[in-house]
């Protein structure tokens, strides 16, 4: 009898435990589905709001909705940025056209998929995000990938980089991997200017064409050639190139063009100094 009891009891348990580990898979299962169901919920809404406008925006609901919570499959590019009037963030008007560049160059290419999505948020609608990151500049372009948290790197160095949208798509393809081709839309003022310099250079030499010495002048070829050192010695390539903001305003302390005047009025001092010097 004691062991028929015994072997009874060892069943049960047996049972007991059978149906534990039952329960436990079941409900592994049920959560699986349900990040899966939500993860598929999130996606698709980021895909009809890509189908309307290629950079969305972002509130604070938002943004710890499909940024920070999981589950996440895809990388997100968000800009903080202040485009309302009253914040006069001309930096930011500039910053907001190249970014819309870059993600209309992802938006309308044959590449477009599901890993990739451009998103703001407005200082004015979050300012609850600006908090939570202890952010306070603007424009600030950043990366979180699908998993784990934003590391330093993927944080655009706007300041040393500018915020061309070629340099914002190298960065991108670094950070994640995409390879996006920046499609810029047809600017003619070049080809205006050169057709008009061209007309220029064209009836002038028209008018003097019996009288063609100016030509030959060295002393107008030297300033030509001065200008054209000083425009490339002062960095005005590498600003054609990079494109960098005029200037960054800092939250302590306003604008200072007080430099600019000294930088200009330099050259002339020097001369005026070495003039008086040997005269």
């Amino acid at each position: 009898m004691e062991r028929a009891s015994k072997s009874g009891d060892e069943k049960s348990r047996h049972g007991d435990k059978t149906q534990n580990v039952r329960r436990e898979g079941w409900s592994f299962k049920v959560n699986v589905l349900s990040k899966e169901n939500l993860l598929a919920e999130k996606v698709e809404q980021l895909m009809e709001w890509s189908s309307r406008r290629s950079i969305f925006r972002m509130n604070g609901d938002k943004f710890r909705k499909f940024i920070k919570a999981p589950p996440r499959n895809y990388s997100m590019i968000v800009m903080f940025t202040a485009l309302q009037p009253q914040r006069q963030c001309s930096v930011c008007r500039q910053a907001n056209e190249e970014y819309q560049i870059l993600a209309n160059s992802w938006r309308y290419s044959s590449a477009f998929c599901n890993k990739l999505f451009f998103s703001m948020v407005d200082y004015d609608e979050g300012t609850d995000v600006f908090q939570q990151l202890n952010m306070n500049s603007a424009p600030t372009f950043m990366h979180f990938p699908p998993k784990g948290r934003p590391k330093r790197a993927d944080t655009f160095d706007l300041q040393r980089i500018g915020f061309a949208a070629e340099q914002l798509a190298k960065w991108i393809a670094d950070r994640t991997d995409v390879h996006i081709r920046v499609f810029r839309p047809p600017n003619y003022s070049g080809t205006i200017a050169l057709a008009l310099l061209v007309s220029l250079v064209g009836g002038l030499l028209y008018l003097r064409r019996n009288n063609l010495e100016f030509i030959y002048n060295k002393t107008g070829w030297a300033m030509v050639s001065l200008c054209i050192v000083f425009a490339m010695t002062s960095g005005q390539m590498w600003n054609h190139i990079r494109g960098p903001p005029y200037a960054h305003k800092n939250p302590h302390n306003g604008q200072v063009h007080l430099l600019l005047l000294l930088y200009a009025f330099s050259p002339p001092g020097f001369d005026f100094h070495h003039h008086n010097m040997y005269f």
